[in-house]
């Protein structure tokens, strides 16, 4: 794993995208019509894909999008609006708009100066977007000849590869926060991310492989990744689901490998430690706070302070400084994540957890890179503790039940252990259960802890997180297969 907590003194110079003194009639005006809080959110957001389908270029698109959200709060009910102008009236208008849905007296303590606060960089960037877009530019041309290259090994490997795909997906963001307690901050957030996809068929059946490691950088990342490597472990995940024999089901230990194997944990467990759902008693955790809740082995982490970590960030979309966040310390919860509002309706301290989409979203507490730590066992003495069991060596996408946690989820690769043994792969694997319930039936955790790339989707919208985990053991967890 490449990603390290480091600190970085470097600091951005200031974005400016609206005039700090319109911000402050705007927020003075919110004030006056009684909201107890408001802040602004500006965005200035650009886009890039460049998409190679079998040894040609499918698509290349682009776009920038402008935005501004007000956020005004009566007590703890949240009144939202935004807009692609910036000039004074419209965005008092909106406020205005906004207040009718909450009439209060007005706020008779001054709004206090902007003190501006510029966030500590804790990320290094070489190619930003803006400096690599253009038919002309030779940093675009090597992107093309970079994916050209993984599509075509992909279709020379194998005469059963029926299709391959190549894509780069980046984006540049930049933000600027006021509010009313004087806040005045901006941020800098470049993304990068790579999407392969092979299609497998030998006339009969299909099977694919994918991958699509992300980084809060810009195309310098693909440096960490040689395209026939790439290529080659996404052809090998095609080529082995088209041979491999059916899922026996029923209940039986699992062991679940690391990187992806992770969302699990964040789609069945993370999201009931966001104040999002706890504030409102939808989480079955939402008063278990210094209890057991997993095994004594299990330890979890929230951080967005990791280095180009693909779902860190400088500050959050509140203007909070990002932190790390020991949520599970040896099987007992310790923290929440919490955003401002979730905040002011728990007690809890804000954890630079307020994330959103884009300026169309208000802020809700949110993950960031999310992960079970690492532990001491050996993979290999998992898999040789287990007679009859599945070893996920890379799970895929599923459905969860919120508020419960109850989970159903595919394998992207999976196989049969027998023995002690790792013996023939599988098809169709499915692990359903619950969040909660998993957590106190892992009885190893691995010491290979790796990282994988996402994009989660929540009330304020789609934002990157990373998920991973070493690998872990659980000990009994119901599969879903063809035979018995």
């Amino acid at each position: 794993m490449q990603n390290k907590n480091i600190e970085i003194t470097e600091r951005f110079e200031p974005i400016n995208l609206l005039d700090p003194s319109i911000a402050y009639g705007v927020l003075d005006e919110a004030r006056k019509l009684g909201a107890n809080f408001a802040d602004i959110f500006i965005e200035h957001h650009t886009r890039n894909v460049i998409d190679i389908l079998s040894g040609k270029v499918h698509e290349v698109d682009g776009g920038i999008d402008f935005g501004i959200g007000i956020r005004l709060v009566y007590g703890t009910q949240v009144l939202y609006g935004y807009t692609n102008h910036k000039d004074i009236d419209e965005l008092i208008r909106i406020t205005r708009a906004l207040s009718t849905l909450n009439k209060r007296a007005p706020q008779l303590d001054s709004l206090p100066s902007f003190n501006f606060e510029s966030p500590k960089n804790i990320h290094s960037t070489k190619w930003t977007l803006d400096k690599t877009m253009g038919e002309e530019s030779d940093i675009a041309k090597e992107k093309v000849d970079y994916l050209m290259s993984i599509s075509n090994f992909m279709l020379n490997h194998d005469s059963r590869i029926i299709q391959a795909k190549a894509s780069v997906l980046e984006r540049l963001q930049k933000v600027q926060i006021f509010n009313t307690e004087g806040l005045h901050t901006s941020d800098q957030r470049q993304y990068c991310r790579l999407l392969v996809n092979a299609i497998a068929s030998d006339g009969k059946e299909r099977s694919d492989g994918y991958e699509a490691p992300g980084s809060f950088t810009g195309w310098e990342m693909s440096e960490n990744y040689r395209p026939e490597e790439l290529a080659a472990e996404v052809t090998k995940q095609a080529l082995v689901k088209l041979t491999a024999d059916d899922c026996p089901a029923g209940k039986m230990p699992v062991v679940i490998d690391n990187g992806f194997g992770g969302v699990i944990f964040h789609e069945a467990c993370g999201h009931l430690l966001e104040t999002t759902s706890v504030a409102k008693k939808a989480s079955v955790f939402h008063d278990k706070m210094g209890e057991m809740i997993a095994s004594e082995c299990v330890s979890a982490i929230d951080d967005g302070t990791m280095s180009n970590a693909w779902g860190s960030i400088n500050i959050d979309d509140e203007g909070t400084p990002t932190q790390k966040t020991d949520l599970i310390v040896n099987g007992k919860l310790n923290s929440f994540l919490v955003d401002k509002v979730g905040a002011m309706k728990t007690g809890y301290t804000p954890t630079g957890s307020g994330r959103r989409e884009s300026y169309k979203f208000a802020p809700a507490s949110r993950m960031r890179n999310t992960f079970i730590a690492s532990g001491k066992d050996k993979l290999e003495d998992m898999i040789a503790s287990i007679d009859h069991g599945i070893y996920c060596k890379k799970m895929g996408g599923g459905s969860v039940t919120p508020g419960t946690g109850e989970f159903n989820f595919s394998a992207q690769e999976s196989y049969l252990i027998k023995n002690g043994k790792v013996d023939r792969p599988l098809k169709s694997a499915t692990l359903i259960g619950s969040g909660p319930e998993v957590l106190t039936k892992i009885s190893m955790v691995g010491d290979n802890l790796d990282l994988a790339a996402g994009m989660c989707g929540s009330v304020s919208g789609a934002v990157p997180t990373t998920v991973g985990q070493p690998a872990i053991k659980v000990d009994n967890i119901l599969v879903g297969g063809q035979s018995s």
